[in-house]
């Protein structure tokens, strides 16, 4: 599989105009506040863009971040505007012939920059322990559709653990599937090379994620994925892909389930970008100066990360209530929609059948 992808993305794909479906390259969502610092970075290195989704969180000045798969660099050099001359970001890719893209342009970037403080490394991302990356030194890891393509995620976890400080965060978009993929389509290297028979079913991804000490995978945002060409659209059959952007926090203090213990957080209005609300994932959208129930793991969460300074924080865990019923889980949207279709039949069905019957039960 690494002389697949390193084929597609080294020598078939020369630019997001040669892909084939829909999963990598829709900027639709994109925020305002990112336009300006995309129109900074090189027409080519833009042009050779292959993630699916945004890996720029907010609160980034400062920070020191490792881009997985970082292909020509786009994200690296975004990301490079948002953490400043006193921030880092490091590149990691297989693919010589992305890096060399990356590495063409690093002169015109810190020009335009006014400063250097991108690095790019040749190597697996499966492999990072081979690249002199010091454990516990980076405050954000990120990765833009790039984890489908690994042949082994399980150590691509393990080293984020590894990497990230302590109250660090691994914010990353990806393909996702709503099953398991057969065996003949993996095997299949436009399908491969397309990020979309390398992607995980979305519940296998929940337990990598806790295998490798990450509880609590918070859901930021997904979308569907069309596949636009009829040949791989047969291939594919019923099987749904989706887009999706999580986080996950290192810490020892989050659980695999979200527990009540009374607490609460205000957030301050504070972050750049952020002054009305705060929106943690999906189902945790903190609106500024309100008090905010929370679950002991995104208590943890907050209090434990670089966005403490811009929270008060209620309560401690001197006593416990059960199950906090405010989280729920935050499924994928084609998962949400199928329970939410089959709980309205049998919700009205009953309507009607108690409208006929004058049974109790």
């Amino acid at each position: 599989m690494y002389d697949v992808v390193q084929d597609y993305y080294g020598k078939q794909l020369q630019s997001t105009d040669d892909l084939k479906t829909s999963a990598c390259c829709d900027v639709s969502n994109m925020p305002s506040w990112l336009k300006p610092l995309l129109a900074n970075i090189h027409p080519e290195v833009l042009s050779r863009y292959y993630g699916c989704g945004l890996v720029c969180p907010a609160l980034l000045q400062g920070c020191r971040i490792l881009d997985l798969g970082c292909g020509s660099g786009r994200d690296v050099y975004a990301l490079a505007q948002l953490v400043g001359a006193t921030g880092q970001v490091v590149g990691v890719d297989m693919t010589a012939e992305q890096l060399a893209i990356a590495k063409q342009y690093q002169d015109y970037h810190s020009d335009k920059f006014g400063y250097d403080n991108v690095t790019f490394l040749e190597g697996y991302i499966e492999k990072l322990d081979e690249l002199g990356l010091e454990a516990n030194s980076f405050d954000i890891i990120v990765s833009n559709c790039v984890i489908n393509l690994s042949p082994n995620k399980a150590a691509v976890m393990a080293s984020v653990q590894r990497l990230l400080k302590p109250g660090g965060e691994f914010y990353f978009s990806d393909v996702y599937a709503d099953r398991r993929i057969p065996q003949q389509l993996i095997n299949d290297p436009v399908l491969y090379g397309e990020c979309l028979s390398g992607a995980l079913y979305w519940k296998d991804f929940e337990r990598l994620a806790a295998n490798a000490q990450f509880l609590d995978p918070r859901l930021v945002e997904d979308r569907p994925l069309e596949i636009t060409d009829p040949a791989l659209a047969a291939k594919i059959g019923n099987i749904q892909f989706f887009s999706a952007t999580y986080r996950l926090f290192k810490s020892t203090a989050i659980e695999d389930a979200c527990e009540d213990y009374g607490q609460a957080v205000i957030y301050k209005g504070s972050i750049d970008q952020l002054a009305q609300r705060f929106d943690l994932d999906k189902h945790h959208r903190i609106e500024t100066g309100r008090v905010f129930p929370v679950c002991a793991n995104t208590y943890n969460m907050l209090k434990e990360s670089r966005f403490a300074p811009h929270f008060e924080f209620i309560g401690d865990t001197s006593q416990h209530y059960g199950i906090f019923a405010g989280c729920g889980e935050a499924l994928p949207f084609v998962q949400q929609a199928a329970i939410e279709q089959s709980n309205i039949a049998p919700a009205l069905s009953l309507s009607s059948k108690s409208n006929t019957s004058s049974s109790c039960c």
